[in-house]
């Protein structure tokens, strides 16, 4: 799949990963980006930083893709004015903390926004794909779908999920000329990893330790053009981090040793945090 004359859609596409998606599909030459954000003084900030790449047609929709009623009809809103999707990059995503504390709410929203609205574009675009004979998604998950993050079980849980349906969506329409790539990264310089303010929950801080702490922090732009070059070669597994290709066959070849080490690991950390004992 190149990017060329394509039509794209980014969710989370106002910050982050998901803006540095929008930026390199716009220099991969796409003929149409759509922005997806539920901010919409960020998804207008968006636009007027890339008014410099507007040899593309880009267009920018307020949706909350955690609302998927509201979600389905954008998308099918969307093949109306433009008549086809190419590309549908399922980047939107909430980092929510906490083990078994975490709150109901909590789970509710990582469900819908991180694992639901993908499955909503999938069901809602598929069609039109399959008929034209030809699509892609790139989901966004994480490392965490593949390994684990540590204080943060809402997160690990749904992005594991992820990983789950792109694989079964790759592995389902193949045949049927779809393909789908699943970026997983570590570390990013994102406003998710690193939120404005203090971070004061124990939980929260643990969750920021063990990403920051297991390998280097990567820029969005590289991870979005390591994204664009995947999609190129139309490659599954996306790891921009590549020391978790490693962790990955340690995991699968002792499931024991693995989880033991990573227990160690997080007590360690714990530990060492302001406070502790």
């Amino acid at each position: 799949m190149d990017p060329r004359d394509k039509t794209a859609i980014v969710t989370g596409g106002a910050s982050g990963i998901g803006r540095a998606l929008v930026r390199a599909l716009l220099a991969a030459q796409a003929s149409t980006v759509v922005v997806v954000d539920r901010n919409a003084q960020m998804l207008q900030e968006s636009l007027s930083r890339l008014e410099t790449q507007l040899q593309a047609k880009v267009i920018v929709q307020q949706c909350d893709v955690g609302d998927q009623r509201l979600w389905r009809e954008t998308l099918l809103a969307l093949l109306r004015e433009l008549g086809h999707i190419d590309i549908m990059c399922s980047n939107a995503g909430v980092a929510r903390g906490g083990g078994l504390d975490a709150s109901e709410q909590d789970w509710e929203e990582s469900w819908r926004v991180n694992v639901l609205a993908h499955v909503t574009a999938a069901s809602t675009l598929l069609p039109s794909m399959l008929e034209q004979g030809s699509g892609y998604f790139l989901s966004t998950a994480s490392a965490a779908g593949l390994l684990t993050n540590l204080g943060a079980a809402p997160y690990s849980v749904t992005k594991h999920a992820v990983v789950g349906f792109a694989e079964w969506l790759a592995i389902t329409y193949r045949s049927r000329g779809i393909r789908v790539s699943c970026l997983c990264p570590q570390g990013v310089r994102t406003p998710m990893l690193f939120p404005a303010g203090d971070i004061q929950d124990d939980s929260s801080q643990l969750a920021l330790r063990s990403v920051t702490t297991f390998g280097d922090v990567r820029e969005p732009d590289e991870v979005a053009e390591l994204s664009i070059i995947a999609m190129r070669e139309e490659r599954f597994l996306v790891l921009p981090h590549l020391e978790v290709h490693d962790y990955i066959i340690r995991k699968s070849q002792d499931p024991e040793r693995w989880i033991a080490s990573m227990a160690r690991y997080a007590e360690q950390l714990s530990q060492d945090l302001p406070g502790s004992a």
